[in-house]
């Protein structure tokens, strides 16, 4: 399966605020303009995912259709929730709450919300689904920057579920609107002796 990470546009919110599952909109000109780049970019036929936020369905209804059926909105593709922080600016979190994500990266539930470990739990289980269901195929995910992340993550332990430190989290995505194409299963890595 070939999977198009497609980052949402960019979102109406103030610049440092903390947002994952937070439902703002996206910009309307940045999403519009985000559609025509990727329609110009994919091929023919594909299959399309986006998460249940507004700013990834604004996208695909901009977009259009997928050739191979009606979009599927699915949850386990939404950004991390981070609790009691949604909404507020990062500046006035505190350095402890921080450094305690910090310290225990996968476990530890930021603003009392989800942990690195259960998005990473889900969406492994959405890149399954995908890979049974199109095995051969191009789907194209609405997601966002840390759902990309966390396939990226998974896709350099081989699929295989291991919980990260916070030095070792990607930190890469593409940018508001922007996309990365990744084949899934992941190849094997090779072994050394």
């Amino acid at each position: 399966m070939r999977l198009w990470l497609v980052r949402h546009a960019a979102p109406c919110v103030l610049p440092g605020c903390c947002y994952g599952r937070l439902d703002v909109p996206a910009d309307a000109h940045a999403n519009d303009h985000a559609a025509a780049a990727l329609r110009a970019a994919l091929p023919a036929r594909w299959a399309g995912w986006h998460s249940s936020r507004q700013r990834a369905a604004q996208l695909g209804q901009a977009l259009g259709d997928p050739p191979a059926g009606p979009w599927r909105i699915d949850a386990r593709l939404d950004e991390l929730d981070f609790g009691d922080w949604e909404g507020r600016a990062w500046d006035s979190i505190g350095r402890a709450a921080l450094q305690a994500w910090v310290d225990d990266f996968a476990h530890h539930r930021p603003g009392g919300g989800e942990s690195v470990a259960a998005l990473l739990q889900r969406v492994l289980a959405a890149l399954q689904e995908a890979a049974r269901l199109h095995p051969a195929g191009d789907v194209v995910w609405i997601t966002h920057a840390g759902v990309i992340r966390a396939v990226d993550w998974l896709s350099r332990q081989g699929g295989v579920l291991r919980l990260p430190a916070a030095r070792d989290w990607p930190l890469q995505a593409p940018g508001w609107g922007q996309w990365a194409v990744r084949l899934w299963p992941p190849e094997p890595t090779a072994c050394t002796r």
